[in-house]
């Protein structure tokens, strides 16, 4: 399985101190016991505008949308002149469909031989799931589960053009394997450049200041609406970048989500007829 790689975007001299920032995909390597419990869903209903008001509460919009955001522990192995390793990532997904259809980043599951999807949070259920989608270059992954006896909560699309700096911004994900944890902040700037693992630009990407950490990746990025704006793929960390490094930074303040419109664009070309158009806002 592909472990995660940093790429340097930054390096800055502050009062003779010289600090590098990279990039780095946010799915934790290791497998971390989840040991929080969420509150259980108070809606299946998507959030609108009208419903929050305009003076959105960070618990209402969390209320309807946790319930859209599963956790993803994705396993396989790799082989080196020391043997064969067994390799773990966790990271977060968003439920796009009743039918089962998930969305995630390609790193999270890249080279997995094995998928299990856990729903609404450390105490609900687990499914095996399978890749039925991958567009590398822009770091985004379909996978699809068994939706039999779930009652499954998609979430919404929404317009990321619309996006503004200053915007409210709640990113709900699995950090560090702490399943179903909300962050909240703001739209820090817009039409950032990150790169996929595979090298490819990934254009319009929206930075945050919302906390993200490994496990984040694959999470949602909402609105004061409750509709993803984005997918949180990346965050900018002071990690070390030297090769065979094992270290991950965390939350600095400077995170990355792939915008829903490029998403609504993808999904367009790996439509499987399992999505329709319930995923995304009018």
């Amino acid at each position: 399985m592909r472990r995660p790689t940093a790429t340097m975007i930054l390096s800055a001299a502050l009062g003779g101190v010289v600090t590098a920032a990279a990039v780095l995909v946010l799915a934790p390597t290791g497998t971390v016991k989840r040991t929080v419990v969420s509150s259980p869903p108070l809606s299946a209903g998507v959030a609108t505008a009208d419903e929050l008001g305009h003076q959105p509460l960070a618990h209402l919009i969390y209320d309807r949308d946790a319930p859209g955001v599963v956790a993803i522990s994705a396993t396989g192995t790799s082989s080196s002149f020391l043997g064969t390793t067994e390799n773990a990532d966790t990271g977060s997904g968003i439920v796009l469909s009743q039918s089962g259809i998930i969305l995630t980043n390609n790193h999270v599951v890249s080279g997995a031989s094995k998928i299990e999807v856990q729903i609404g949070g450390s105490e609900g259920p687990l499914r095996h799931a399978k890749v039925v989608g991958v567009d590398a270059s822009k770091d985004l992954a379909l996978l699809q589960i068994d939706p039999s006896g779930l009652a499954l909560h998609p979430l919404a699309l929404a317009d990321s053009a619309t996006v503004r700096v200053g915007d409210p911004a709640f990113a709900i994900g699995n950090p560090y394997g702490y399943d179903q944890t909300l962050t909240v902040g703001v739209i820090s700037a817009l039409d950032r450049t990150i790169a996929a693992p595979n090298g490819a630009a990934i254009n319009d990407v929206i930075q945050t200041d919302a906390a993200l950490n490994p496990g984040n990746s694959g999470g949602p990025l909402l609105n004061a609406a409750g509709e993803v704006i984005g997918v949180n793929s990346q965050i900018a960390s002071s990690a070390s970048n030297e090769p065979g490094s094992s270290e991950q930074g965390g939350n600095t303040g400077i995170g990355f989500a792939i915008p829903s419109d490029t998403v609504k664009a993808v999904l367009s070309r790996l439509d499987h007829g399992a999505i329709g158009t319930s995923a995304i806002a009018s």
